[in-house]
C-alpha cells in the first residue's frame, strides 16, 4: 500500500513529465517558426526571386506562404482537436509532434526556385500548410496536459510555460541564425547555411518523440472517459471561442510583429544589416521570456484579467514611442535595444497567463477543441497575416509607423475583451 509521500512524489513527478513533454513540441514549432521568419529575405530570394520580381514583391510572397500556414493551423485545431476530446491528449500529441518535425526537415532539402523553377514556391507552401496542420494540433492538447495536471493554484504558472516555450524556441532560432549569420559568408548563407536550422528539426523531434511516449493521459480526461458522453453545446463553444479570439488577437498581433516580423523590417524598411536585425529580435525575446512565467505566477494570485490587460494597454500606450525611437537615426544603440527589450516584455504580461485563461474557458470534453481553435484562429488572422499586412501596407502608404498602429488597434480591442473576464476564474475547478 503506497503512503500519502510516496503518492505524493509519484503525482509531483507525473505532474513534471506532463510539464516537459507536454512542452517540447510547442519549443519545436515555435524553433521552426522563428527560424522561417528571421530568414525570410533569404528564403525569398532562394524561393520566390525570378528575373521579374522585385525584392519588394520576393518578401511579400514570402509573408504570403507564411500566412498560408497559420491559416492551415484551425483546420489542424478542429480535427487533431476533436480526435484529442475523443480518444485522448497523449496519442494525438504524439501523432501531431511527427507530422511537425517531418514537415520542418522537409523544408531543409526543398529545392530551390534556381534549381526547378516555379515549383519550389509551391513545394515550400505545401509544406508550410502541413506545419500549418500539426502547429494547429499542438497548443490545444499541449495547454490541456499542462492545466489538467497542474494543481489548481498554479494553473496560470504551469500554462505559463508554453507560453515561456515560444520565447525558448524564438530565441533558439534566432541564436542559431545569428551563429550562422557570423560564421558564414553571404554567400554560403544564401546557398546552403539558412538549410541548418531547419534539419535541425530532425534531432529535436526525436528528442520531443521520447518525451512523449512517456506521458501519460490526464486526470480529467480519464474522468470524462468514464461518464456517458454527453452533446458539446456547439453555441455555448462558438460563443467562448469568439471571446476568446477577441481576448488573444492584441497578443497575436503584438508578439509576432515585435518578436518575429521585426528583423525584416528592420533591414527592408530602416536599413539595418542582418546582423543588426537579429540582435533586436534576441532582445525583444529575452524580455517577452524575462516576463512570461512572473506574469503567470502573478495572474495565480491576483487574476488573469488585470495582468493581461494591462498588457494589452500597455502595448496601445508604448507601440508608436518606440516604433519612433528605433527609427530615429540620432538615438544611439543602447536606446534602441532597450526599446525593442520592453517591447518584448511588455508582450509577456499577456502570453504569460494567456495559455490558462483559455483553458478556463472550456469543459474537459471540448478543451483540446475549443481553445486550440480559439488561439489559431487568432494567429492565423493576426499573426500569420502580420508579415504580410505591415510589408504590404508600408508598400502602399510609405508610412513606416504601420507595424506601431496595427499593434495599437489590436490590442485596443484586447483590452475591452479581457475586462470581461470574471475576477475569481483562476480560483476556480477547471470544468468536466
Amino acid at each position: 500500500m503506497s503512503t500519502p509521500a510516496a503518492t505524493g512524489q509519484v503525482g509531483t513527478a507525473r505532474t513534471r513529465r506532463s510539464l516537459v513533454a507536454g512542452t517540447v513540441g510547442n519549443f519545436v514549432e515555435w524553433y521552426e517558426f522563428g527560424a522561417y521568419g528571421f530568414f525570410a529575405t533569404v528564403i525569398a530570394a532562394n524561393f520566390f526571386s525570378s528575373t521579374s520580381t522585385s525584392d519588394a514583391e520576393s518578401l511579400i510572397k514570402t509573408y504570403a506562404s507564411f500566412a498560408l500556414a497559420f491559416f492551415f493551423r484551425p483546420i489542424g485545431a478542429a480535427v487533431f482537436g476533436r480526435v484529442g476530446d475523443r480518444i485522448g491528449r497523449r496519442p494525438t500529441l504524439i501523432l501531431v509532434l511527427l507530422l511537425m518535425a517531418g514537415s520542418t526537415t522537409l523544408i531543409g532539402v526543398l529545392p530551390t526556385y534556381e534549381t526547378i523553377g516555379a515549383a519550389a514556391p509551391w513545394l515550400l507552401t505545401l509544406v508550410r500548410a502541413l506545419q500549418g496542420l500539426s502547429a494547429g494540433g499542438e497548443f490545444g492538447g499541449a495547454v490541456s496536459i499542462l492545466t489538467e495536471f497542474a494543481p489548481k493554484t498554479k494553473r496560470g504558472l504551469y500554462g505559463a510555460w508554453q507560453s515561456f516555450t515560444v520565447a525558448l524556441g524564438l530565441l533558439a532560432g534566432a541564436g542559431l541564425a545569428a551563429i550562422l549569420a557570423t560564421t558564414l559568408s553571404k554567400e554560403a548563407l544564401n546557398d546552403w547555411g539558412w538549410r541548418v536550422p531547419f534539419l535541425a528539426a530532425l534531432p529535436l523531434g526525436l528528442v520531443a518523440l521520447w518525451l512523449r511516449l512517456k506521458l501519460e493521459e490526464t486526470p480529467n480526461f480519464a474522468r470524462v472517459q468514464k461518464r456517458e458522453p454527453e452533446p458539446a453545446a456547439v453555441g455555448e463553444v462558438a460563443k467562448a471561442i469568439a471571446l476568446g479570439i477577441g481576448r488573444l488577437m492584441g497578443w497575436s498581433a503584438a508578439g509576432y510583429t515585435f518578436l518575429v516580423v521585426m528583423p525584416s523590417y528592420l533591414q527592408a524598411t530602416l536599413h539595418a544589416t542582418f546582423q543588426q536585425a537579429l540582435v533586436a529580435t534576441v532582445l525583444a525575446n529575452l524580455g517577452f521570456a524575462l516576463s512570461i512565467l512572473p506574469a503567470g505566477w502573478l495572474s495565480d494570485r491576483i487574476g488573469r484579467r488585470p495582468v493581461m490587460a494591462t498588457g494589452a494597454a500597455l502595448v496601445v500606450v508604448l507601440a508608436l514611442p518606440l516604433m519612433n525611437l528605433l527609427q530615429d537615426k540620432e538615438s544611439g544603440n543602447a536606446a534602441k535595444g532597450i526599446a525593442v527589450f520592453v517591447a518584448g516584455l511588455v508582450v509577456g504580461l499577456m502570453a504569460g497567463p494567456g495559455p490558462a485563461m483559455l483553458a478556463e474557458m472550456f469543459p474537459t470534453r471540448t478543451r483540446y477543441t475549443g481553445l486550440g481553435l480559439a488561439y489559431s484562429l487568432s494567429n492565423a488572422v493576426f499573426s500569420g497575416s502580420a508579415g504580410l499586412i505591415i510589408t504590404e501596407l508600408i508598400k502602399r502608404t510609405d508610412n513606416i509607423d504601420i507595424p506601431a498602429w496595427y499593434v495599437m488597434v489590436t490590442c485596443a480591442v484586447s483590452v475591452g475583451a479581457l475586462l470581461t473576464l470574471r475576477g475569481d476564474d483562476h480560483r476556480r475547478e477547471l470544468r468536466d
